[in-house]
């Protein structure tokens, strides 16, 4: 009943300029709607059945964002973001009269101390990818944690980043963020002398910065299977992953310069989302 909506929907959201992560979240819930929306008409009885987008109600919607699948606080927030910008294009191209969607509360998600690594196991992990400096994945592995632990990158944008992105006579690099903004950042001078010696080893001028053993531009798998390894290896307790290593950076960054350049390295455009790292730093 809504399959030919849903790819009006996804080709409107194209149009709209979503970012590919954000029509791929869209894609997903819409279709698990549709299938929520099914399995309550199973249970119906044939004079019951939906057969108009018009005869969904608001109980419905209810229905999917709090009750299908118990899902949980962080699913049911992104059903009901999708549900809003579905509806929303349902009422610009008058297929409904109005959004009812907008009647959505967002749930309430609590917010927690965010996790992070200590100096020492920061530092412990620099330690432990230092040790090879003359193999090329291994010096690969010592960018990937520095740029993950100095300049807090999310995944993305460490994996978007090109050989020609990299100016290290300035000691900048040209990132794209989420949002599709894009901005320079000042690298360290430990880390571009580190980039230097990578780049020489790999003898080309343009294309991914950061590789696999393939040759092709490293994968977040490949990610996990480092952060494992170095984790098994060194006994760090804590799970790595990027967003770790971006909590670290703003943490420590925030102890020792504050907000404001915390909230500019991190690319935040909203204050709020700096200030959860300021649990260090009560001035």
């Amino acid at each position: 009943m809504l399959h030919r909506y849903i790819s009006q929907f996804l080709e409107y959201c194209q149009l709209a300029d979503f970012s590919v992560r954000s029509i791929q979240a869209l894609s997903a819930r819409i279709n698990e709607f549709e299938a929520c929306l099914l399995c309550s008409q199973g249970e119906c009885r044939k004079s019951q059945r939906i057969r108009s987008v018009k005869k969904i109600t608001y109980l419905h919607l209810v229905n999917f964002v709090a009750d299908y699948k118990a899902p949980s606080i962080h699913v049911r927030k992104s059903r009901v973001w999708t549900l809003r910008q579905f509806y929303h294009f349902l009422t610009l191209h008058r297929h409904v009269a109005q959004n009812i969607a907008l009647k959505l509360p967002y749930p309430k998600i609590e917010k927690t101390v965010p996790q992070f690594l200590t100096i020492d196991e920061y530092n412990r992990l620099i330690r432990h990818f230092s040790r090879k400096t003359q193999d090329v994945l291994a010096l690969r592995n010592l960018i990937i944690i520095m740029l993950l632990g100095m300049l807090g990158l999310r995944t993305s944008t460490l994996i978007a980043i090109n050989i020609q992105d990299v100016d290290l006579t300035c000691g900048l690099v040209w990132i794209r963020e989420k949002g599709r903004r894009q901005r320079n950042m000042v690298l360290p001078h430990s880390l571009c002398k580190i980039i230097h010696k990578y780049l020489q080893l790999r003898r080309l001028k343009k294309g991914p910065l950061l590789i696999s053993k393939r040759k092709k531009r490293i994968s977040q798998r490949t990610l996990q299977d480092i952060f494992r390894t170095a984790a098994d290896r060194l006994g760090i307790e804590k799970k790595l992953h990027t967003r770790l290593f971006r909590h670290t950076a703003a943490t420590h960054l925030n102890r020792v310069a504050g907000i404001e350049i915390t909230q500019q390295v991190l690319g935040h455009s909203r204050r709020a989302n700096t200030l959860k790292y300021a649990h260090l730093n009560p001035d």
